[in-house]
């Protein structure tokens, strides 16, 4: 299973910290891995009309079909509700 998704106005270092509060471990800056699951950030910046930039922050979450498809779109609700908090 795959799924990649961008977030605004959040960085890569608080989302991989809230990959690992879900169970994650961080195995590079760009990476956070769990038994059954793997998340893959990377980060740029997105104009938002005329002067204003925000950094965009895209996960790409991976997971085993062993970890199954209701606990795969719990990972990514429950990190999209902590990124949606953060970018406020």
């Amino acid at each position: 299973m795959r799924r990649e998704k961008a977030f605004r106005g959040i960085s890569v270092r608080l989302a991989r910290n809230y990959l690992e509060s879900l169970g994650g471990t961080a195995v590079d800056d760009a990476t956070v891995e769990a038994a059954e699951w793997r998340a893959t950030l990377s980060a740029e910046k997105v104009a938002i009309g005329a002067s204003l930039e925000l950094t965009e922050v895209t996960v790409v979450f991976e997971a085993d079909e062993s970890f199954g498809e209701e606990a795969f779109e719990t990972l990514i609700e429950e990190f999209s509700r902590k990124a949606m908090r953060a970018g406020g």
